[in-house]
């Protein structure tokens, strides 16, 4: 394992602990990691997570704003809570047409000069990404289901590129994840009962 590799996996976990707190810190801390792993994804033609982690650094200061956001009374705006079933629709809409353009785009790019490259794999990956980081910026609970699916799938993705460390790294994301589903639902039930 490299420093770099080292340096994306420290600040990952760092990232998911502050976010299960639902701490600002997600943010800034997650933004040393998605960056590296730009560049790490590039190197090991894993392009679908190269585009989620470039997305990650983009969504990283959009949900930094967000999170920060105040009313008139100096209040938070955005709060943990529940999807509602219309919001679950257009998550699944986002899902499937994210899915459909990296997988495509995937495929293409594996034909033409990267046939190591996995889209199917990569494409679920990236596209449960991609919803789930669009759903933590708003606080929407189900973006730790969205997590838990790309955690399940990143393991073996980057484990058959070689990177054992993030395979790892991926294994311990998925156990956080775990836990910040199971803890705000809690916060999103008490927020429902005030």
């Amino acid at each position: 394992m490299d420093f770099l590799e080292l340096t994306a996996i420290f600040s990952g976990i760092i990232s998911v602990w502050f976010s299960r707190k639902e701490s600002i810190w997600v943010y800034p801390t997650g933004l040393v990691g998605t960056i590296l792993y730009v560049y790490l994804s590039f190197k090991g033609d894993l392009f679908g997570e190269a585009s989620v982690n470039l997305y990650y650094t983009i969504m990283s200061v959009y949900g930094w704003y967000n999170w920060l956001r105040r009313n008139n009374h100096e209040q938070l705006v955005v709060q943990i809570q529940f999807a509602t079933g219309r919001e679950w629709k257009h998550h699944l809409v986002f899902f499937v047409s994210i899915y459909l353009a990296i997988f495509f785009s995937l495929s293409y790019i594996q034909k033409a000069f990267a046939p190591g490259a996995i889209p199917w794999a990569d494409a679920l990956a990236s596209a449960s990404a991609f919803t789930g980081m669009w759903l933590m910026t708003k606080k929407k609970v189900e973006s730790w289901i969205w997590w838990i699916i790309t955690n399940a799938c990143s393991i073996p993705l980057y484990y058959s590129k070689g990177y054992t460390f993030t395979a790892v790294y991926y294994a311990i994301l998925l156990v956080l994840a775990i836990m910040g589903l199971q803890e705000w639902r809690k916060k999103a039930n008490e927020h429902s009962r005030s």
